[in-house]
């Protein structure tokens, strides 16, 4: 149990030592756990034991007494003596497996017998990444959710869409929200297909060829084959990778790396988005009541979690990179240049991937939609929108069509002028009163109802919803 001293001591470690402050402010704790010295040199050892375990059914002279004590001790790692070890041999493995042994004086004989270091590290990996796919999988479902439900609330409520950020045709809250969610629906089939296809590298030895199980086995090809399947079996894989070197293709890793930064795209886009839209103050963040926006200026209501989903997305965008590099530099079966930077850039991503999802939980739940604000845009920007359905309606009723576009022309440009000139719009007023155009005001006023210009948004966002997304969530489509 935790002393009061040693949980004293642990707060005065956390300010004196540096941290990543992506384990330290943003992520979340199941994700951090996943990638903790704990987690990883543990699941080292369940490896060791289902080696042992797996050797002892398929015929070596391996005890009860030696697979019990391994167990016993799977949790309890002494981190300061390995690293004594550590500063001895300069090897980490063999760090890990001499104090295990030191532990296990039965067992020490048949620790790690026959496999080589990638063993424990490529497969641990494989493990700590499969589970963190996991995580992010059940955490993207639930935003997709989450962005639905609003996209439903929204469905027919118009907005002004925007092109170059200029004002455009009309669209509604909720199709833009499908917009995001389709991008996110993206990343689920990705993550999903990542984690369903990553296979188990088992014991393949120091050049992929697996000769020392071979050897082991007295040449039973049959056996060495059976104690890869049970090694994954018991470690919750069933597929193996048939060719490999000493390590499993560090494509793999690359490839889990770009569907993280796939999630970063997307998140960067919304994020960026809900900036744009924070500052025409139509669609907000929750603000708590004791919320500081600025230190400086009270007033101030600034998106910081669209800010901060933008600053570690392009954090996590930019790692996608690095193990494109590391893959393509391997050398033949093996070399080490990979390690350090793996230790480094797979938990980071992960951990980077995590800290934007739960922001975007946050953000998927709790936003405002300030409709009046909305409404007045559009009718700040409708008079112009609807000059095309106000032509087609004077021509109708016997007007010239080239001589009714200039007409409006003249009419929008200097409406545009007034308006730039911080006056009201009043291009609706000149329209009304120009005999030339043969159309009252009851007239023009039905031309402007906004819901007429939002084409099928509604109709797609329900399509979309009911059909296209239960498809990719695997869930029954709605009736």
């Amino acid at each position: 149990m935790q002393t009061k001293v040693d949980r004293q001591e642990a707060e005065d470690t956390r300010y004196t030592t540096y941290q990543s402050p992506l384990a330290s402010r943003y992520v979340s704790p199941e994700m951090e756990q996943i990638f903790t010295s704990q987690q990883r040199y543990s699941t080292w050892r369940k490896l060791w034991i289902a080696l042992a375990e797996s050797e002892q059914e398929l015929g070596l002279q391996i005890s009860d007494a030696q697979i019990k004590e391994l167990k016993k001790h799977a949790e309890s790692i002494d981190f300061e003596r390995v690293a004594t070890i550590e500063a001895e041999t300069h090897h980490d493995v063999m760090a890990h497996v001499l104090a295990y042994g030191e532990q296990c004086s039965v067992a020490k004989p048949i620790i790690h017998l026959g496999a080589t270091s990638c063993f424990v590290t490529d497969n641990a990996d494989l493990l700590l990444m499969h589970e963190a796919l996991r995580i992010l999988e059940t955490k993207i479902k639930k935003i997709i959710h989450n962005f639905s439900g609003f996209a439903e609330r929204y469905k027919a409520v118009p907005c002004l869409g925007f092109t170059h950020f200029q004002a455009a045709q009309l669209t509604t809250v909720g199709k833009r929200a499908c917009l995001w969610i389709q991008d996110f629906a993206m990343d689920l089939v990705d993550i999903v297909y990542r984690t369903k296809s990553l296979k188990f590298l088992g014991t393949k030895g120091a050049t992929g060829t697996q000769a020392s199980f071979l050897s082991l086995f007295g040449g039973d090809h049959s056996k060495v084959e059976e104690l890869d399947r049970k090694i994954a079996e018991k470690m919750g894989f069933s597929e193996l990778l048939t060719i490999s070197g000493q390590t499993y293709t560090r494509k793999i890793d690359s490839q889990i790396l770009y569907s993280l930064s796939g999630i970063g795209i997307s998140a960067h886009k919304f994020a960026t988005d809900l900036r744009l839209l924070a500052s025409l103050k139509e669609i907000e963040e929750p603000f708590s009541k004791t919320q500081v926006g600025s230190s400086a200026m009270p007033y101030k209501r600034n998106p910081i979690l669209a800010e901060r989903i933008c600053s570690l997305s392009r954090f996590l965008i930019s790692l996608s990179e690095n193990p494109a590099y590391t893959a393509a530099t391997q050398w033949l079966e093996r070399s080490l240049d990979d390690s350090a930077n793996r230790r480094i850039v797979i938990p980071e991503a992960f951990l980077a991937a995590d800290a934007i999802v739960e922001l975007l939980l946050k953000l998927s739940s709790g936003l405002i939609v300030n409709e009046k604000v909305i409404e007045k845009h559009i009718q700040e920007e409708l008079p112009f929108i609807a000059t095309e359905n106000i032509l087609m309606e004077a021509v109708k009723k016997g007007g010239d069509r080239q001589s009714i576009h200039e007409i409006i022309r003249s009419h929008s440009i200097k409406a545009a002028e007034q308006v730039k000139q911080g006056l009201s719009n009043d291009l609706l007023r000149a329209l009304k009163n120009d005999p030339k155009l043969k159309l009252d005001s009851k007239e023009i006023e039905s031309i402007l109802d906004s819901k007429k210009y939002i084409g099928r948004a509604k109709e797609q966002v329900e399509y979309f919803l009911n059909h296209e997304l239960p498809v990719t969530l695997n869930e029954r489509k709605k009736s």
